[in-house]
């Protein structure tokens, strides 16, 4: 007599072991540093990860499921791309995956059911260098160029707490811009600044 009654229940114990081992040496890990591992566990567990987007240039939203069953879908990148393209030129890059990760644990760690605003997200490289021209503190080489990069608020929630969170899961660079009213978050190297 078998033990199993189809593959099913393989890939259950199999799932069940691999996640049993996961959280093992996660918790080892959140000893060492809990902040960004607590948020590690809660993103291994959720079956699911979701963003809620809000464009106040093009007034366009955007609320969708991108990552579910383990992988990430094409479609709602695609939507993702497309809410956070360059506004000035109509161009469409891929955004980073870490990025909109990061974006999801921000909003999980402040609990925030509200869209994050996306006051830049990709920029061409031409649309990077007129902000450069006109004195908007954009960066030679700066990271929206890339996808790696977007500059955000949160209604009902102070820019003070959305820096001091993204501080705190230390997924990459954190520029706070008090007088602009957003505060920008990359994942290239840990660095901050702050600016007008």
């Amino acid at each position: 007599m078998s033990f199993f009654n189809n593959t099913h229940d393989i890939c259950r114990i199999e799932l069940s072991r691999r996640s049993f081992i996961g959280m093992v040496f996660f918790s080892g890990l959140a000893s060492l540093s809990p902040a960004p591992v607590l948020g590690a566990i809660r993103d291994c567990i959720s079956p699911q990860r979701s963003l809620s987007l809000y464009n106040p240039n093009t007034r366009e939203s955007l609320q969708t499921t991108y990552w579910a069953n383990g992988r990430y879908l094409q479609k709602a990148l695609s939507d993702i791309n497309y809410i956070m393209r360059d506004r000035r030129t109509g161009e469409i890059k891929q955004i980073d995956t870490r990025l909109l990760d990061l974006l999801y644990a921000i909003g999980t760690e402040l609990k925030s059911q509200k869209p994050f605003h996306i006051i830049s997200g990709y920029r061409s490289s031409r649309t990077n260098e007129l902000l450069r021209k006109r004195g908007k503190g954009a960066a030679k080489h700066s990271l929206h160029i890339q996808g790696e990069a977007a500059d955000i608020r949160l209604p009902g929630c102070r820019l003070s707490s959305l820096r001091r969170v993204a501080f705190k899961l230390k997924g990459g660079g954190i520029g706070y811009y008090p007088r602009s009213r957003f505060v920008h978050i990359d994942v290239g190297p840990i660095r901050y600044w702050r600016g007008r």
